[in-house]
């Protein structure tokens, strides 16, 4: 067996994504940084946490896309990146898409048993 055979692809982008938004706390950040930029302090001053393992929810943002930083002299501010949000919107709309249809098909064929039955 090589080497490459091993190898398995990289999970897509929005596994990231959800992965992210799938913590409580990451969440949190979002929705503040969906009003406005703000400093990792201002970020963290509302959670009892550690600031270390507070950045560390700010690094898996960043690391899916969903935030992005820059650095002015100490201060790191952060802003929210739109477009992971609105690939995983997307992903969500073709699911419940997907579903409704099913569903649809699925109130038919109740409905045509209904109509054999009498």
């Amino acid at each position: 067996m090589t080497m490459t055979s091993l190898q398995t692809e990289s999970p897509p982008p929005i596994d990231g994504i959800f992965r992210a938004l799938a913590d409580p706390t990451r969440r949190r950040v979002v929705e503040r940084l969906n009003r406005s930029p703000a400093s990792v302090s201002e970020l963290a001053q509302p959670f009892e946490m550690a600031l270390p393992s507070f950045i560390e929810h700010l690094r898996v943002l960043e690391g899916c896309g969903l935030v992005r930083s820059e650095k002015a002299g100490r201060v790191r501010t952060y802003r929210l990146a739109p477009e992971p949000l609105k690939l995983a919107e997307s992903w969500l709309a073709e699911q419940r898409e997907l579903w409704e249809r099913r569903l649809d098909q699925f109130d038919d064929y109740v409905l045509k048993l209904k109509e054999t039955d009498r």
